[in-house]
């Protein structure tokens, strides 16, 4: 996570990187390092381990994901939809259509409504077809693929979303930089996986409710791509949701996995977005209410991750019995 703005740092001490060293763990803290005996890496859990199975503790002296806040309790849920939240969103809205950022680029606000940016990484994951590539588009406001391609190589897409804080009544301009891989690729090339989990900031895991396998394959994901990394924040996304008449994952085994994983479980639908009156372009406004849960969920654990990281909350852990 890095900052911009009048708040260039968050005060007391943050875990800013990792390494592993003759199979046991170091970290660095700012102004100091640590480290601990804890051999090799987790145990990898098979696709079809994941009922009344609890994830791998962590190692020994590891920081862990803090456990995830209660919704809405840090990010105010539907203040996009205020008079005050709808002025801040004109800032990524054109003429009610979303505007494209690239790596560069952010949104410009007026003097008096000029706010701090906090930019962070994250990264999809997830079976191919499960709908990775069609959700970082629904995100950013861009049309979604209606046939579906294999993503070639690595793509980003910059996503801006001004979000109030429940305890300081503050604004945040969050900036997302989502990569999204092809499985082919990870598979055919070492190093993208390597590249996308460089100082990531969270993983976003996606399975499809069409597609029983991509949810039973959530564990051996978690393990293989987050398994190296526990501080970094873990959320779950089922996709294609509208088609839940014809789901192959019933809601028990979703109660299942969240009772087991202790982890955020959003649902999105897979419906191409509303359109404005010239049945063509993409209505930004309306697009926007459709994921805005996602981007304040995004926002919420964040947020609450790096307030743990910095010492100004107690870290709970998802391991802690509750």
């Amino acid at each position: 996570m890095t900052w911009e703005g009048r708040a260039a740092s968050v005060p007391g001490e943050q875990h800013v990187g990792e390494k592993r060293l003759w199979g046991c763990t170091s970290w660095v803290v700012r102004g100091r390092r640590g480290s601990c005996s804890s051999p090799g890496p987790w145990t990898e859990l098979g696709p079809r381990a994941l009922m009344g199975l609890l994830p791998p503790p962590h190692p020994v002296g590891r920081p862990a994901m803090a456990r995830p806040p209660a919704p809405g309790s840090v990010i105010v849920p539907d203040w996009h939809e205020s008079a005050e939240g709808k002025e801040y969103l004109a800032c990524i809205l054109r003429k009610n259509r979303r505007r494209v950022f690239g790596l560069l680029e952010r949104p410009v606000l007026p003097p008096p409504v000029a706010i701090d940016t906090a930019s962070y990484k994250i990264f999809m994951s997830g079976k191919s077809g499960v709908g990775k590539t069609a959700l970082v588009a629904k995100l950013a406001g861009l049309e979604v693929p209606v046939v579906h391609h294999e993503t070639t190589g690595i793509q980003t897409t910059v996503v801006f979303w001004p979000a109030k804080l429940q305890v300081s009544d503050r604004v945040v301009m969050f900036r997302f930089e989502f990569w999204d891989c092809g499985e082919s690729a990870l598979k055919k090339f070492d190093h993208m996986l390597p590249a996308c989990k460089e100082k990531t900031d969270a993983f976003l895991f996606l399975f499809s409710f069409t597609d029983r396998a991509s949810f039973e394959d959530l564990p051996g994901q978690l393990a293989r791509v987050a398994g190296e990394a526990p501080g970094v924040v873990r959320m779950v996304i089922g996709s294609k949701f509208d088609q839940y008449m014809h789901t192959d994952v019933p809601e028990r085994d979703l109660t299942a996995f969240r009772q087991a994983w202790k982890l955020p479980l959003l649902r999105v639908k897979s419906v191409p977005g509303r359109r404005l009156a010239d049945g063509r372009t993409l209505d930004g406004r309306a697009g926007l209410a459709d994921i805005a849960h996602v981007l304040n969920g995004l926002a919420e654990q964040l947020w609450h991750q790096d307030q743990v990281a910095a010492g100004l909350l107690p870290n709970a852990s998802e391991n802690t019995p509750s």
